[in-house]
C-alpha cells in the first residue's frame, strides 16, 4: 500500500514539474515574441525619422528592400517547412546598422532566446515526451503569427529557429567580408564497439551491412575511427573592426544565419561585399595536406572513416 502511495505522489511530483516547465517555456517564447515586436518597432521608426523609405542603411542578400516587415517575417520565421529536415534551418543574410537603442533591443531579444533554450534543455532532459506537444502548441498562443500559416504545411514550430541568437558585430566596423562556406563538417571520434552497436542497430540481415560488420571485425578493437557529417553550407563574415579592441583584435570571424547587428553612431553600414545569392556546388579550396582521414568512407552506412 506504502509503494503504491510513493508511486502515487511521484507521478503527481513529475507531473507538476512538466506543469511547470511548460509554463515557464510557454511564458519565455511570448517574451521573445514580445521583444521581437518592440526590436521590429523600433527599426520602423527608425527607417521613418531618417526618411530612408525601405531602411536603406540594411542590406539583405535575397531581398532588395530590407524594410521592418523583412525583418520581422525574418525574425520571426519558427516554422517547419514541409519536407524541412529537422538539423537544417533557414538563413536570413542581411546587415543593420543600429543605433545604441536597437542594440539593446537586440540584447534583450538574445537575453529571451537563451532562458527559452536553458528551459527547452531542461524539458529534453526531464520531459523529453512533452516536445512534440510544445511543437504543436506553441504556434497557436500568437494567432497572428499563426494565421497565415493555412495550407502551407508550417504548423509545427522549429525549435532551434526559435533559440538561434541574432548575430552582433562588438564594436563599429570599417567593413564585411561576406562569403559562403560550404566545405565544413562535424568529427566524432568512435570506438570500434560504438561503430559495431550503430551498425548493429541497422538492418543486420542486409548483405552491405553483413559485410561493413566484416570489415570492422578486421581490425583491431583499440583503433581509433571517426564519424562524419557533413553540414550544410554557411554564410561566414569577416569583421573588421574601426578601430582595435581593448583586447588588441582588429578582426574577427562569425557565421551569420540571421541579420548582423553593425553598432553604428550614424546610420550608416560599413563598406561590404556582395556574396552570390548561393554557395557554389563544387569545392574550390584544396584539400588540406594534414587532412587525417582516409578518402574512402570504411563505414558507409554511418558515415564512419579511419585515421590515415
Amino acid at each position: 500500500m506504502q509503494d503504491d502511495h510513493r508511486k502515487y505522489q511521484a507521478r503527481q511530483q513529475a507531473q507538476q514539474s512538466q506543469y511547470r516547465l511548460l509554463a515557464e517555456l510557454e511564458a519565455a517564447f511570448d517574451t521573445i515574441i514580445d521583444r521581437i515586436e518592440a526590436l521590429v518597432d523600433h527599426y520602423r521608426e527608425q527607417c521613418r525619422e531618417q526618411g530612408h523609405q525601405h531602411g536603406a542603411e540594411a542590406w539583405a542578400l535575397h531581398h532588395p528592400t530590407p524594410d521592418a516587415d523583412w525583418l520581422r517575417s525574418a525574425l520571426l520565421d519558427f516554422w517547419y517547412q514541409d519536407g524541412q529536415d529537422g538539423r537544417t534551418t533557414r538563413s536570413y543574410i542581411g546587415l543593420i546598422a543600429a543605433d545604441e537603442l536597437m542594440l539593446k533591443h537586440v540584447a534583450k531579444v538574445n537575453a529571451a532566446k537563451e532562458d527559452f533554450a536553458h528551459i527547452l534543455g531542461e524539458i529534453r532532459e526531464h520531459a523529453a515526451d512533452l516536445i512534440p506537444e510544445i511543437k504543436a502548441v506553441l504556434p497557436f498562443r500568437h494567432p497572428a503569427l499563426h494565421a497565415h500559416l493555412t495550407g502551407q504545411g508550417l504548423a509545427r514550430l522549429h525549435l532551434k529557429q526559435c533559440w538561434r541568437a541574432l548575430p552582433v558585430a562588438n564594436a563599429p566596423l570599417s567593413r564585411v567580408r561576406l562569403a559562403w562556406y560550404s566545405s565544413g563538417r562535424s568529427i566524432k571520434k568512435l570506438s570500434v564497439r560504438d561503430a559495431e552497436k550503430k551498425l548493429l542497430a541497422l538492418d543486420v540481415d542486409s548483405p552491405h551491412i553483413r559485410i561493413q560488420l566484416k570489415h570492422l571485425a578486421s581490425i583491431p578493437d583499440s583503433e581509433p575511427l571517426a564519424q562524419v557529417q557533413k553540414q550544410a553550407p554557411l554564410m561566414r563574415a569577416n569583421l573588421f573592426f574601426a578601430d582595435p579592441l581593448a583586447d588588441g583584435r582588429e578582426r574577427r570571424a562569425m557565421n551569420v544565419a540571421l541579420p548582423l547587428f553593425i553598432p553604428s553612431a550614424d546610420g550608416r553600414l560599413p563598406y561590404h561585399n556582395t556574396p552570390p545569392p548561393k554557395p557554389q556546388e563544387k569545392r574550390t579550396r584544396a584539400k588540406r595536406s594534414d587532412e587525417r582521414l582516409e578518402e574512402t568512407c570504411f563505414l558507409p552506412s554511418i558515415r564512419v572513416y579511419r585515421y590515415r
